[in-house]
């Protein structure tokens, strides 16, 4: 494929962006643009699965909102227009996933416990608007400690006027497992209620990722627990679209953290479907 010097600028332009980058992501099948609330990468779980670097500085340590809606507008346009996929990093990418999806509001901790949640997330939509992409995505990937706060509240609605959706992180059935695997003072059942709440609201993506922990896999009885809790979210209101299955797809944080094979994620998900009768997808390690 011919590459003009302008793809070759911009691929150095968003190579060195501070807030927003692309990610060819396996849940989106296609290009999704990653805005990062937290630079400082502070974060209120400390999953043992976690892929970001935490032994290093980052150089950001605060979100400036200019420059932020400055990267999202060129990569937004960038994509839009198909030249991301001329570029180096995406030249090869398949045809079926050369699409742009969504801005996901992630990056290295916890979205939601930025101050400015509701500000930022409006800005965000207001400037998808003005670019006429009304019909790209803006996707909340969060682990759902912080749903309960005016203002993330308010961030939320105004996602579900601007083709919003909600990941929620939800993989653990017992007190005990979450203690383990996202080791948070945050208590299990704050989770659990914010997230039947925001649910009651709007239907809610739930992200599972699963693991082998010390060479284990996730018990049978938790996940039985698992899918009681998935059960008792529906049965108190709360709408659940999808419940995305997956495991560790990168170095994780710890080194006892390793991937789950194919089948035991298929496995998962089948379980899922039979006792909660929602629709559940699987992802697995081997895909980036």
């Amino acid at each position: 494929m011919t590459t003009h010097p302008l793809h070759t600028h911009h691929e150095r332009q968003f190579e060195a962006n501070r807030f927003v980058y692309p990610v060819l992501s396996r849940r989106s099948r296609g290009i999704s643009l990653g805005v990062n609330l937290n630079p400082d990468k502070i974060c209120n779980f400390d999953c043992i699965y976690c892929q970001v670097d935490r032994t290093t500085t980052s150089e950001t340590k605060f979100v400036s909102l200019e420059p932020l809606l400055r990267e999202l507008a060129e990569l937004l346009a960038l994509s839009a227009s198909g030249e991301i996929f001329q570029t180096t990093k995406f030249a090869n990418t398949p045809r079926a996933w050369q699409r742009l999806n969504d801005i996901a509001f992630s990056g290295d901790g916890e979205p939601t416990t930025y101050t400015n949640f509701d500000e930022i997330i409006a800005q965000c939509a207001n400037l998808k608007r003005k670019l006429g992409l009304d019909d790209v995505k803006m996707v909340l990937i969060t682990n759902a400690s912080m749903l309960h706060r005016p203002h993330v509240q308010r961030g939320l609605e105004i996602l579900d006027q601007n083709q919003g959706q909600v990941w929620a992180k939800l993989e653990a059935g017992t007190e005990q497992y979450f203690r383990l695997i996202d080791r948070t003072k945050i208590p299990f059942r704050q989770i659990l209620d914010n997230i039947t709440a925001a649910a009651r609201v709007r239907p809610l993506v739930i992200q599972s990722l699963f693991m082998r922990v010390a060479g284990e896999p996730p018990p049978e009885a938790e996940l039985a627990a698992f899918c009681d809790r998935l059960n008792e979210i529906t049965s108190a209101g709360g709408q659940i679209s999808l419940v995305q299955i997956y495991t560790v797809a990168r170095r994780p944080a710890e080194s006892y953290v390793t991937p789950l094979e194919d089948a035991e994620v298929d496995a998962i998900c089948k379980l899922v479907i039979a006792r909660t009768g929602l629709a559940a997808e699987s992802f697995y390690g081997a895909t980036s």
